[in-house]
């Protein structure tokens, strides 16, 4: 098995970028991680790129344990946050969300509103919840999904890294193995409030390659970006039979 795999990360429209993206590779087994960082004036680009360093610097590929591994690195990414807080004097925050492919398996671990979907036979299969107050409102009704990325609350985290608490990762391991052409999308919310699930399933398939599968996600967002957009990271994985 091997991974096609594709990242793209920019400040959009703003002046500093505080998104991070990382993954490693090793034989058959990979992490996959992005981080967006809260804090503004580059703190947040500290935080995120404190996040996707804890996690890729720790991976060995041989982790018998997926699901342990991804907690342990969620809490260590959180104290590495707070050390730097107090050695900074300030606040930094992040979001996660992280996945790692072994053996055919696969275990996706999230804190904040940064997303991972999984497609198979083409097809939608799961996403994470966001830990957002704008998504809580999803789920109790007040608004539809995809009135999540236009509600005023949608910054407003439930979680995230860099606090003393709420900051419990969302930890799942998908019950399926992984075979030729199973996909996942990992972004932060500056690329899917721009994106409808379906639109992200039609690009797939219209695709040969996780780099073509991003562009044409790409493409989308542009045409609906007007200008002062937040960051948008966007990493593509497609899962390849040897």
């Amino acid at each position: 098995m091997i991974f096609d795999i594709y990242e793209y990360c920019n400040q959009g429209g703003r002046s500093y970028n505080e998104d991070a993206t990382g993954y490693k590779v090793v034989g058959d087994n990979g992490l996959f991680v992005v981080a967006d960082g809260l804090g503004g004036h580059s703190y947040g680009e500290v935080a995120s790129r404190c996040v996707v360093d804890t996690f890729i610097g720790g991976f060995v590929g041989d982790t018998e344990d997926t699901e342990g591994f991804l907690a342990e690195k969620v809490s260590e990414a959180n104290e590495n946050i707070l050390a730097l807080q107090r050695e900074r004097n300030t606040v930094l925050k992040s979001t996660v969300v992280s996945l790692i492919i072994k053996d055919r398996k696969a275990t996706c671990a999230h804190v904040g509103d940064s997303r991972l979907y999984f497609f198979k036979d083409g097809e939608l299969n799961f996403f994470t919840e966001d830990h957002s107050v704008a998504y809580k409102k999803y789920k109790a009704g007040e608004i539809s999904r995809d009135d999540i990325c236009r509600d005023e609350d949608q910054s407003r985290l439930i979680r995230s890294l860099g606090g003393p608490d709420h900051n419990e990762p969302v930890i799942y391991t998908f019950p399926e193995e992984l075979h030729d052409m199973d996909a996942f999308f990992l972004c932060s919310d500056g690329a899917w409030e721009f994106l409808r699930d379906e639109e992200i399933a039609i690009d797939l398939l219209k695709s040969g390659n996780a780099r073509s599968w991003c562009e044409k996600l790409l493409v989308r967002m542009m045409e609906r970006i007007e200008g002062g957009n937040d960051n948008l990271s966007l990493m593509t994985i497609i899962v390849r039979d040897d």
